[in-house]
């Protein structure tokens, strides 16, 4: 799986919540300034040559729909960002969350609990 970027991300989580939809259906959900159609359009191609997203044809227009589902990208980025930045510790995750964010014990308890389950989903 490849990693998207935050205009593909962005893209995704709308397909992810609407479940399936129309390029104007996308554009609907996105804040303002809304992109333009053929930008919406073409980063939804993209997506469909990632294979993140799939479509069903009525004449000359598509119904996108993902077809990799939102826990299932959440646990690759997760696991990419725990390998790629902090060495692959969970403990070093949750110390720099802890310095960075000043969190509580029991957040930082839930966090760890959270973390350990989608690594063990890998």
């Amino acid at each position: 799986m490849k990693e998207l970027t935050k205009a593909e991300e962005q893209i995704m989580q709308i397909l992810w919540d609407i479940e399936k939809g129309f390029v104007h259906d996308v554009i609907e959900k996105m804040p303002e300034p809304k992109p333009a159609y053929n930008t919406v359009s073409t980063i939804i191609r993209i997506l469909v040559r990632k294979e993140f997203v799939s479509y069903k044809a009525f004449g000359k227009t598509h119904e996108y729909y993902p077809i990799i589902a939102r826990d299932e990208y959440r646990r690759f980025f997760l696991n990419t960002m725990v390998s790629n930045y902090f060495g692959g510790s969970i403990e070093n995750v949750v110390s720099f969350f802890a310095r960075d964010k000043n969190m509580s014990v029991s957040e930082l308890e839930q966090m760890m609990k959270t973390i350990e389950e989608d690594l063990k989903d890998k």
